[in-house]
């Protein structure tokens, strides 16, 4: 929660790595320690380990406590929500996280997502014309950043288009740390409303993600139970709009202040625009560091030895910034990676618990960008450069707003 690392945190993480590796904090600033892992290789190592755990639970002989469940009674969310929180596709380990990827992979990879490219791009192009744009100005965090990601994680799980407004509000209220009642509430209708959806696709069956899960769970209810069936709705919809709208505004964000960037992906969007979805996942990628892990034995990290049932967390954002890997890290260069295939950062994570919709997110953020920009070529920031609103919250960097003037193509 200091100040300099919430308004900066990636040159101060990165003051972090070059102290140690790994580095001793407290979570939330009370509670037990936490090591911090801050380098490239060994964030790397940490991910890909599964001696690694997600549950605390699952550290064999210990009986650890889940520090998470601290904080979420704290929030004042009822014991009756709280699992749906603590026990989802992404609190999983080992078969248990496979067996529940395995279920929503197929509808996330390269090939069926490059079948929706189509689609998010008339998503994109409809957003644009209605943008609502007043004495030249528009929020493109409100109007365009945040509804393309959930109507594309919408349409695809199978959210009714009148209900998507409920699940960008209960998103929005889960982010806000400082209001413990919203998020209750928040999660309480989330959970609720899910049931109810599953219990309406069941008697209506369509064609979408949901229906699928259903099915797989009335078939044989040992390969997914009803609980799990309504978590994975739960995570999908929200790590499936929040991250990528993030990264959406603070990616237009990052090429307005760097005009020259700007002006080559311009120059060349179809040749440019993958390795700059990469770039932007790097140099401002949304989420900053991983959940928890527990070390299920002793092992050694970055020279130190970290004890049985310690639990780490990887500093993404320190890792993507680390010159060990990166020459001259805090430097923005849109052809860092000229491929656009190789992904050498690790925004969207590494190993087990890599980012399931990694594809679909960077497909948003390249049909986004690109439309945007052929669309109004001269945008540019309606409000001085200091009085953009950014949302302070450890772990996420993200934009409360991002006004802009369209430039002569757009509407008064």
């Amino acid at each position: 929660m200091d100040s300099d690392l919430l308004r900066d945190p990636f040159r101060g993480y990165s003051r972090l790595r070059e102290l140690s590796p790994m580095v001793q904090v407290a979570f939330g600033g009370r509670g037990s320690p936490l090591w911090l892992v801050t380098r490239y290789e060994d964030v790397r190592a940490v991910l890909g380990d599964r001696r690694f755990v997600n549950s605390a639970a699952n550290v064999p002989g210990l009986g650890l406590k889940d520090v998470r469940a601290t904080t979420v009674r704290s929030m004042g969310i009822p014991d009756r929500y709280a699992p749906y929180l603590l026990s989802t596709v992404l609190d999983a380990d080992g078969e248990d996280h496979l067996r529940l990827r395995r279920l929503v992979a197929r509808a996330f990879t390269p090939r069926r997502v490059q079948q929706l490219r189509p689609r998010v791009r008339a998503l994109t192009g409809d957003l644009l014309d209605r943008l609502p744009v007043r004495d030249g100005v528009v929020d493109l965090v409100e109007h365009f950043a945040y509804p393309l990601p959930i109507t594309v994680i919408c349409e695809l799980v199978g959210i009714p288009e009148e209900d998507r407004g409920l699940w960008r509000t209960w998103g929005g209220a889960l982010l806000r740390q400082e209001e413990p009642e919203g998020i209750a509430g928040a999660v309480a209708g989330i959970v609720d409303y899910t049931a109810e959806l599953v219990g309406r696709r069941r008697a209506d069956p369509a064609d979408d993600l949901l229906t699928a899960l259903i099915r797989v769970h009335d078939e044989d209810g040992s390969v997914l139970s009803e609980f799990e069936l309504v978590t994975m709705v739960l995570s999908l919809v929200l790590a499936g709009h929040q991250t990528t709208a993030n990264l959406i505004g603070n990616g237009l964000l990052a090429l307005l202040d760097h005009p020259d960037q700007l002006a080559r992906l311009r120059a060349d969007p179809e040749g440019l625009m993958p390795g700059a979805v990469h770039e932007l996942m790097r140099w401002c990628g949304p989420v900053q560091s991983t959940r928890f892990r527990f070390a299920t034995e002793d092992l050694v990290i970055g020279g130190r030895i970290l004890r049985k049932g310690s639990p780490v967390m990887a500093s993404l954002v320190s890792a993507n910034f680390d010159p060990r890997r990166f020459e001259d890290p805090h430097r923005f260069d849109i052809t860092r990676q000229p491929d656009g295939r190789r992904e050498a950062h690790v925004g969207f994570g590494h190993g087990l618990h890599y980012c399931v919709g990694a594809a679909l997110a960077r497909q948003e953020a390249e049909v986004a960008f690109t439309t945007l920009l052929e669309r109004f070529p001269e945008v540019a920031l309606a409000v001085p450069r200091d009085q953009v609103d950014r949302a302070r919250l450890p772990g996420v960097w993200h934009l409360g707003s991002l006004p802009v003037r369209l430039g002569p193509d757009g509407r008064e």
